[in-house]
């Protein structure tokens, strides 16, 4: 009943404005974790004094939306962070460089590797280890065979979709595999991630999703060395079309 809901376009219209205009969290929270709050600071002005610190009702800084069952997480950027981290990790090359990804992955491998990041949008923080170069991933500033490691996590599904400031395109994705293949240097490695989903397909403008099969495509050039899939919290070393919508974490190679 849910699956053939979600093939009725004005069922699934409903539902993602619906999304769109959702508050989170509800009114009804919100005034729950705000009374929480001020019973914890009259129970904690309550307790011994500690005299090495002022208590004082002018720098009450309300955090309500901490307490919480489980430490909160995306799960799929935090696995695929990880992945790719672990990869750049044991491959030890001389430099790195990445393509778009989150920011913070990228700065936490540009501290054992030298990293450039390559972003249409400026890095607003500058660390040791870390370079920033502006680019579009559809024209990357780099010679042909320029780059021995190379990551691009979550990005070439964007690619197109003007929802990053990019122009609209609907061969993104295409055009920026063929450019990080041209910039991979002969037996460099190229990590990456994108959706994957029972069929190819647009989920205009968040992203595209791919098939295994059209992943690979993708990359005539390169060999794949390993692949593994992110399912809700779940990795697995296979592709499950049944499972439907997921995270596929790929490594090729020239």
């Amino acid at each position: 009943m849910r699956e053939s809901l979600k093939r009725f376009p004005p069922f699934k219209y409903a539902i993602v404005m619906a999304r769109i205009f959702r508050v989170k969290p509800g009114f009804g929270s919100r005034i729950k974790n705000l009374s929480a709050y001020f019973s914890d600071y009259r129970k904690y002005r309550r307790l011994e004094k500690n005299p090495s610190f002022k208590v004082s009702t002018a720098d009450l800084f309300p955090r309500i939306y901490d307490k919480t069952a489980l430490t909160d997480i995306d799960p799929v950027y935090f696995i695929q962070g990880c992945w790719c981290a672990k990869k750049v990790f044991e491959a030890k090359p001389r430099k790195h460089c990445d393509v778009g990804s989150q920011a913070l992955m990228v700065g936490i491998i540009s501290q054992f590797v030298p990293t450039a990041m390559v972003d249409i949008r400026p890095l607003s923080v500058s660390i040791p280890g870390l370079s920033f170069v502006k680019g579009d991933i559809t024209a990357l500033p780099f010679k042909d065979g320029e780059l021995e490691s190379l990551s691009s996590i979550c990005v070439i599904e964007h690619i197109g979709l003007g929802r990053y400031g990019d122009p609209l395109d609907q061969f993104g994705t295409e055009k920026s595999a063929k450019e990080l293949s041209r910039v991979l240097a002969p037996g460099g490695s190229l990590y990456i991630s994108v959706p994957i989903d029972r069929e190819s397909k647009t989920y205009f403008n968040a992203h595209r999703a791919f098939t295994r099969e059209q992943v690979i495509s993708l990359f005539p050039g390169l060999k794949l060395q390993e692949e593994s899939y992110v399912y809700g919290r779940d990795v697995e070393r296979f592709c499950d079309a049944k499972k439907g919508f997921g995270t596929g974490l790929y490594h090729f190679q020239k």
